[in-house]
């Protein structure tokens, strides 16, 4: 069951993640009235929970530095309500997708019955952005409803990862630091991406090389490198309670359909490979 919950992500979140790479997707923020790209997309992942606050993101988004969410909400609603955004990103995503993945209509006909399956099925204690998303999914177009639904799978994982870094005991600064040791994230860039400081930078590698997790070249030692490993599976074991409503049968029919679209967003290269959301490559 943990494979296929690793399959399933690597084959939905490409889906999802054109709402953080494709052009059209990144302009939207700004097309609202909003400061840039990052007051952008710390509203359009909140909105779904309604006009939050700094304190509660940041909680919930795990890994980014407190300043940086701080400078976008609740900045941002007094621009644009978390119901605009929510409907701007879908319509946005859903134009993406059909300029990338010719037939994505038909693929939408094929994959939502199953993935909505999973998507009422799961449970909502401690999944907070699953639980906000999983209200989105009535929407009319049905690429729109096929996108916010991958949106929904990827939510739950991450509140599953959410809750995997916070029991191996990483706080968000560590948690990226390592999972750029183990090369699961690009170097180059990712403390700046999530907003952290030099210095906090550095305090959270003096912290993991305490814990023997990195070497004195700040290199993931072979604990370092288990410790990553436990936390993807964990994550893995945790996600994999969405495909309890899907027979094997079906599950394994659902991830061969899903393979397509996945495939072509790939070859469009609208993602980098290595990416700061760490998903590695899936063909």
């Amino acid at each position: 069951m943990e494979l296929r919950a690793r399959t399933l992500w690597l084959r939905t979140e490409p889906l999802h993640a054109v709402i953080y790479f494709d052009e059209q997707c990144r302009g939207m923020g700004r097309a609202l009235g909003l400061k840039g790209f990052w007051m952008g997309y710390f509203a359009a992942r909140t909105a779904p929970m309604g006009p939050v606050g700094p304190s509660l993101a940041t909680a919930v988004l795990a890994v980014f530095a407190p300043g940086m969410v701080e400078r976008a909400l609740p900045a941002a609603w007094s621009t644009v309500s978390p119901e605009e955004i929510i409907d701007t990103r879908a319509r946005r995503a859903a134009a993406a997708l059909r300029s990338i993945v010719p037939g994505i209509d038909d693929h939408a006909a094929k994959l939502s019955t199953p993935l909505a399956a999973m998507v009422e099925d799961a449970p909502a204690p401690a999944r907070p952005l699953f639980t906000a998303n999983r209200a989105c999914c009535r929407r009319d177009d049905p690429v729109e409803r096929l996108w916010q639904l991958t949106t929904c799978l990827r939510e739950f994982r991450g509140d599953a990862h959410a809750a995997a870094l916070a029991d191996h005991g990483l706080d968000g600064c560590e948690a990226l630091v390592l999972a750029a040791a183990t090369g699961r994230v690009p170097q180059d860039g990712i403390r700046l991406d999530r907003g952290w400081s030099e210095e906090e930078w550095a305090a959270a590698v003096d912290r993991l090389r305490s814990r023997g997790l990195l070497d004195a070249e700040t290199r993931a030692t072979a604990h370092g490198h288990e410790e990553r490993a436990r936390i993807e599976d964990t994550t893995d074991r945790l996600a994999a309670r969405l495909l309890q409503p899907l027979p094997d049968r079906a599950a394994d029919a659902l991830l061969t359909a899903l393979e397509g679209p996945a495939r072509q967003v790939v070859d469009a290269k609208v993602l980098p490979f290595p990416n700061p959301i760490g998903l590695p490559r899936p063909f």
